[in-house]
């Protein structure tokens, strides 16, 4: 369980997050929603250590961030921020096996080659292992990088708009996958997304932020409304129900 406790953050004095109280049990996937700005990369940054802890209390399990040592916690937890950093002379290959450097710690083995064999079938990049980074599309890079994150082997999967660049059929199969690995793999998967029809479609539960608060939290079902819609995104888009799932209409 990802517990979060009285968390508030402010960056050159402005107020980012504003006492997040949220638990996150093991399993399934959760998606993060709301508008720019409303928090949501900075709470997943938090959790994943990657800005440090100022106000408030977060636990992975038995970890608390802040406390824990970076290397325990980077086998429990994997995360793929926003912006992410990797040399564009890297090839496919090496980059995902990157992920995998936790537990090998410079120093890959067999165990190591096999798992990021598999990682590169699971996610289409089998036939770009040997190309660099920077002679693929856009798309591309960013499977590369969601297939880093899901190489560290890891029970928490943090996801930072992993849809920017994919097309709608490479959306679809990245998410069909995430959906995949909570199911069979009991991973526990949370994303942050800017199109609330993915949340709704393939979500157990959506968190909705604005302005640095959590001001809605639940299934898609009760929580994406016509009323969200207009309080939280400033949009009077129609929302339809298809298949017991919410569908906002453009």
């Amino acid at each position: 369980m990802i517990s979060i406790r009285g968390v508030s953050h402010s960056i050159g004095g402005g107020r980012i997050l504003q006492d997040i109280d949220l638990e996150l049990p093991r399993g399934g996937v959760t998606a993060l929603i709301g508008p720019n700005g409303a928090g949501k990369s900075t709470l997943l940054s938090l959790v994943a250590r990657l800005q440090k802890l100022k106000t408030g209390r977060i636990r992975v399990d038995d970890l608390e961030i802040g406390a824990c040592p970076d290397a325990t916690l980077a086998r429990v937890l994997a995360i793929m921020p926003q912006s992410s950093v990797v040399s564009a002379r890297l090839r496919v290959g090496e980059a995902v096996l990157m992920g995998r450097y936790p537990w090998h710690r410079g120093r890959p083995g067999r165990q190591d080659h096999e798992i990021v064999a598999q990682t590169l079938g699971l996610f289409s990049l089998t036939s770009l292992a040997d190309r660099f980074l920077d002679e693929i599309s856009g798309g591309q890079r960013q499977r590369t990088l969601v297939a880093m994150a899901h190489a560290q082997s890891t029970d928490y999967l943090l996801l930072d708009e992993p849809l920017n660049n994919l097309d709608i059929a490479a959306s679809r199969h990245l998410m069909r996958l995430l959906r995949e690995m909570a199911d069979e793999g009991g991973k526990s998967v949370v994303i942050v997304l800017h199109d609330i029809n993915y949340a709704a479609a393939f979500a157990d539960r959506v968190v909705v932020m604005r302005s640095g608060r959590i001001v809605a939290d639940g299934a898609p079902s009760t929580v994406i409304s016509p009323a969200l819609m207009t309080d939280v995104f400033a949009t009077d888009a129609r929302i339809h129900c298809v298949d017991g799932r919410p569908v906002v209409l453009v």
